[in-house]
């Protein structure tokens, strides 16, 4: 397999003079490891908030050795970008979309296929389980090795002017997607012109009519204010694509084994807080767009959009990797009895 090539002349451009100030992946600091992690999100964002934990938890088990610091809202760059970045060893952490580690690790693209999760419980026992494991291991030919999975929950389509109640209503849009083939096919299945665009572009997209609408989670819809400009949300969730805590093996390999330890268990820590913050952002993020005006629709009829996508789950499961994953997948079976006591907990 080919590796990805880099794009190092406009990462360094771009971000030239923040690497001049000492943006290395990992400083020291005195007697301080000082990791860089940059993300794309809002500082109100479940995944920022679940990141402050994962520091502040880095700290208490390191005694202060060990120090994250953290650069939100595409600072350093797009998703690609900081990849990049982690890859030339120039920044140590990032968070990103599986759909985005489609371009540097193909296994990745199973889980931006539609409709493979039967509900959140099979979702979550899937990634914390051995295919998780799996996956998260998969990009490390490419210096690159993933941490824990953040909840991304499902993502669903909003539109400008019409809403997408069944995949006809998508003859004819132009619906932005993420750096994804496999988003693209999705889209391109459904009926839709799928427009590759980058986050921090899509809300003057969506108001200037370079895109019709977009797909996304209902957090990522709120906090992005796309719904001053899109004005229905139809919770079709045709797809749940996590988030991945990623780090580059530059840093990772000059960690000291008790420092790896450390660090993982400070991630893993950190998605147990996030994928609590995120239930609870989700319920407020759809409260707030339906206060502010939006047509949220909720009682949709899934199976249609499920029936247009067959074709390409047909044509997918054709690679060997994909077929095997998606069969370990299905067979994946959630504990009932951590279920029960996970919504105990959470009433």
């Amino acid at each position: 397999m080919t590796r990805p090539r880099l794009r190092l002349a406009s990462v360094w451009k771009r971000f030239s003079l923040v690497l001049a100030v000492a943006l290395a992946g990992c400083a020291e600091e005195s007697d301080v490891r000082v990791i860089r992690l940059g993300h794309a999100l809002d500082t109100e964002h479940p995944v920022h908030l679940g990141m402050e934990a994962m520091a502040a938890t880095l700290d208490s088990l390191s005694s202060g050795t060990m120090r994250i610091d953290i650069y939100p809202s595409q600072q350093l760059g797009s998703e690609r970008v900081m990849l990049e970045l982690l890859q030339i060893g120039s920044l140590g952490m990032t968070k990103v979309s599986s759909s985005v580690l489609e371009n540097f690790a193909p296994e990745f693209r199973v889980l931006s296929l539609p409709f493979v999760f039967r509900d959140d419980a099979h979702r979550f026992a899937v990634l914390e389980g051995a295919v998780g494991d799996e996956l998260l291991e998969a990009p490390e030919p490419y210096r690159l090795r993933g941490l824990a999975f953040y909840d991304a929950g499902s993502r669903s389509f909003y539109t400008v002017d019409t809403p997408v109640l069944e995949p006809s209503d998508l003859m004819g849009q132009k619906i932005r997607v993420q750096e994804s083939a496999t988003a693209m096919d999705m889209v391109r299945s459904l009926g839709g012109s799928p427009t590759p665009i980058s986050w921090g572009e899509l809300y003057t997209s969506l108001q200037q009519g370079v895109v019709d609408g977009a797909e996304n989670n209902p957090p990522s819809f709120y906090l992005s204010r796309h719904y001053e400009v899109a004005r229905y949300y139809v919770l079709n969730e045709h797809t749940a694509v996590p988030d991945v805590l990623v780090v580059g093996t530059t840093l990772w390999d000059r960690l000291s084994p008790q420092e790896r330890g450390w660090l993982q268990e400070a991630s893993d820590a950190s998605a147990e807080v996030q994928k609590r913050l995120w239930r609870e952002a989700t319920e407020e993020a759809l409260e707030a767009v339906e206060a502010e005006g939006v047509e949220v629709v909720t009682d949709v009829d899934k199976a249609p959009f499920a029936a247009a996508v067959q074709g390409m789950m047909t044509q997918y499961a054709q690679d060997p990797q994909i077929a095997r994953l998606l069969d370990a997948i299905r067979t994946t079976q959630a504990p009932a009895a951590a279920d029960s006591t996970r919504t105990a907990a959470d009433a």
